[in-house]
């Protein structure tokens, strides 16, 4: 090795590596480098609508929840770029989506030990060295590869963040070249294209979805709208905010939901949908709004908008149609949709892991349904004869819950690790985050005790 190890290597550099960079940068004596094949930050760039908020607090920024003393917090941001003032006068809770990314970049061109245009093709344990190995393959701004080297890390943290996802029955419609089938998260892209088509059909009933529909609709002809929004989901139900509700994505219920048995927790999370699937309230009263105001003259607006209703089938139909072979998931009924675009709005799923650790697999523990096994600070479950630590990063939906793909819990994940990696409290971490307890705990008693009265003092003239 030509030169010292690295106590952390990262994959990937989305919003939770990116968070985990920034805490560990000031950390002494600690070193650190983060990958990414891509070219600079980027996060889900084919959604960043003008008018599209993220769905949690400003302060759930990369830092704040962790220490917001930290000089890479949002309104350090803000001060940065002199925008600090206009922000507070135009008291935004929830900011833009446009916003945060400028923010992620802001701090993605500040850390020194952040690696863009880099791939990292596998990782693997040296045991004579008691190190973790990284492959690196350059990549120019061009796409072509070269070989980088390797680097050494006597742990590694895996944030390679989600893809979009594509219904089996609409894939050989979506690869192929020349057909207007795109997923949302390459929505921005093909805008244009879209809104000059004839007839739109939308499909996934949550957030991403809701957003496009909005934004065709508010850019089409009143009366010659000629859009479809169809998914899934029983209702276009809006996504549960209420406060209690929220309490969710706190550690709190992370802990709890991770001590509980696999198969109760495989339960639990499809039942959770509406905690994150579903769409914000505010931008289905906009969907509503837009809706009604095609109605004060008269006539409705030529918009089908049907939930419960998968896509089974789907085609070409003629040179330039698409055909969706429709399912009523309640009645039972189908039908036949002719098109001329389609938006698939159908969420993201987890990248596979398995081809990057391909190497250390047989030491992987996994679970009941063959899933990594990640334990309470983040880390896979490997055989004991590796003693360094592979961290995961929105990798354990499985095993910690709704939270894990949340920002609002980036900054207290990082910190758990960058504790759990430096063997001590880098970063305290509050002992409770929640009015609701998770559970009963058997051997604890369950109602408390009444809180005694002050006792007053009596001034000191006696009256």
């Amino acid at each position: 090795m030509s030169t010292p190890p690295h106590d952390l290597v990262g994959v990937g550099i989305g919003p939770f590596n990116l968070s985990l960079a920034a805490l560990a940068h000031p950390l002494p004596g600690l070193r650190t480098a983060f990958y990414d094949q891509n070219p600079h930050f980027t996060w889900h760039p084919g959604l960043l609508l003008d008018d599209a908020t993220v769905q949690v607090p400003f302060l759930a920024d990369l830092v704040t929840l962790a220490d917001p003393t930290s000089p890479w917090t949002f309104l350090n941001h803000l001060r940065a770029r002199e925008r600090l003032y206009p922000f507070y006068f135009a008291e935004h809770f929830h900011i833009r989506r446009t916003e945060y990314d400028a923010y992620c970049r802001w701090v993605a061109e500040h850390l020194p030990a952040l690696h863009f245009g880099h791939h990292v093709d596998t990782v693997r344990w040296n045991p004579e060295r008691a190190l973790f190995e990284a492959d690196l393959t350059r990549l120019d701004p061009d796409g072509r590869a070269a070989p980088a080297g390797r680097v050494h890390a006597r742990h590694l943290v895996l944030g390679v963040g989600t893809e979009p996802w594509v219904p089996e029955p609409l894939r050989p419609l979506a690869d192929a070249p020349d057909v207007p089938v795109v997923h949302s998260d390459d929505y921005l892209a093909h805008r244009d294209t879209l809104l000059a088509a004839g007839h739109v059909t939308v499909v996934g009933t949550g957030q991403s979805g809701a957003e496009v529909f909005l934004d065709l609709l508010r850019h089409r002809p009143v009366g010659r709208e000629r859009l479809h929004w169809i998914g899934r989901t029983e209702a276009f139900a809006p996504m549960e905010y209420s406060r209690l509700g929220l309490e969710h994505f706190t550690p709190d219920h992370t802990r709890y939901f991770h001590a509980l048995p696999g198969p109760v927790r495989d339960r639990l999370v499809p039942a959770q949908w509406q905690l994150h699937k579903a769409i914000d309230a505010g931008t289905l009263a906009a969907v509503h709004d837009e809706l009604y105001r095609r109605t004060l003259h008269g006539g409705w607006p030529d918009t089908v908008l049907t939930p419960a209703v998968h896509v089974h089938a789907a085609g070409r139909f003629g040179p330039a149609r698409i055909e969706l072979h429709l399912e009523h998931t309640a009645q039972h009924t189908r039908t036949r949709l002719t098109t001329d675009a389609v938006v698939l709005a159908t969420g993201h799923r987890g990248r596979p892991l398995d081809d990057l650790l391909a190497p250390l697999a047989p030491r992987l523990r996994r679970d009941h349904a063959d899933r990594p096994r990640v334990d309470a600070h983040f880390r896979l479950d490997l055989d004991p004869s590796i003693t360094g630590s592979v961290y995961v990063q929105n990798a354990e939906l499985h095993t910690h819950g709704v939270g894990a793909p949340d920002l609002g819990l980036a900054a207290w994940r990082s910190a758990t690790i960058l504790n759990h990696l430096t063997g001590r409290r880098a970063y305290p971490q509050p002992t409770r985050t929640a009015f609701t307890t998770f559970g009963l705990h058997p051997r604890t008693p369950q109602v408390p005790p009444a809180r005694r009265a002050a006792r007053l003092t009596p001034p000191a003239d006696g009256t």
